[in-house]
This record gives structure tokens, C-alpha cells and sequence, in this order.
């Protein structure tokens, strides 16, 4: 079902994890298929320095995570919110099953939650 690529990256997932006192934490969760994705940011000088995740879910879900992550470090909030879900599997590639891609739609809303608790702060 998933291109060797997808399980070697899969294998080595680097933003798993939970960042102690994080500055922003966002939590969606996704009724048709039960993933819940839960990303922490750390923020200095209005720059996302580090960005981790926990995701309950399967390859897809997490490894969307992954590069979501990826793709916000370096960028301010406001910029983070303009990361999309298209931007999230343009990088993935055809590492997705088409079957899958649902699964690795959250990542966009967890961006946007995680910035709405940092924005309240």
C-alpha cells in the first residue's frame, strides 16, 4: 500500500514528540477515520523556532504531520496559517495511497488551531 520511500521516512519520523512549556498547542481530531493530531509550537520573536506533534492515526496521518511540521518551522504564525493541506501533499509526493489522502488532511487545522491558542495568548 505505501512506497518504500513513505515507510523509510516513516521509520524516521524527526518532529514526533511534545515540547515541554510549548507556546501553542492545537488538537483536531477526524470523525470518518478516528486520527487526532495534536501540535505544539514553540515561538520566539514571533518565529516558529520548533514544532512537534503526537498524532493517533495511521502512516499517512502521522507522516503529514511530519512534513507539516517541517514546512512551519522558520515561518511566523501568520505565515504558518497559509501552509495548506495542498502544500502538505505537494511534498509527500505519490507517497500516499490515493485511499490514504483523507487521512493526511488535518495537518492545514492543526496549523490554524495551534496559532488560535498562540493568538490568545
Amino acid at each position: 500500500m505505501y512506497s518504500d520511500e513513505t515507510l523509510e521516512r516513516f521509520k524516521d519520523i524527526k518532529n514526533m514528540g511534545k515540547i515541554p512549556e510549548a507556546d501553542a498547542v492545537g488538537e483536531v481530531g477526524n470523525v470518518y477515520c478516528g486520527d487526532i493530531m495534536r501540535l505544539y509550537l514553540k515561538i520566539e520573536n514571533n518565529v516558529i523556532i520548533d514544532a512537534k506533534f503526537k498524532t493517533f492515526g495511521c502512516v499517512a496521518a502521522i507522516l503529514s504531520t511530519d512534513v507539516a511540521c517541517d514546512l512551519i518551522i522558520g515561518k511566523s504564525p501568520d505565515e504558518a496559517l497559509r501552509v495548506t493541506n495542498q502544500d502538505v501533499l505537494d511534498l509527500m509526493g505519490d507517497q500516499i495511497p490515493k485511499q490514504k489522502v483523507h487521512c493526511s488532511l488535518m495537518a492545514q487545522e492543526a496549523i490554524a488551531a495551534a496559532v488560535k491558542d498562540f493568538q490568545k495568548a
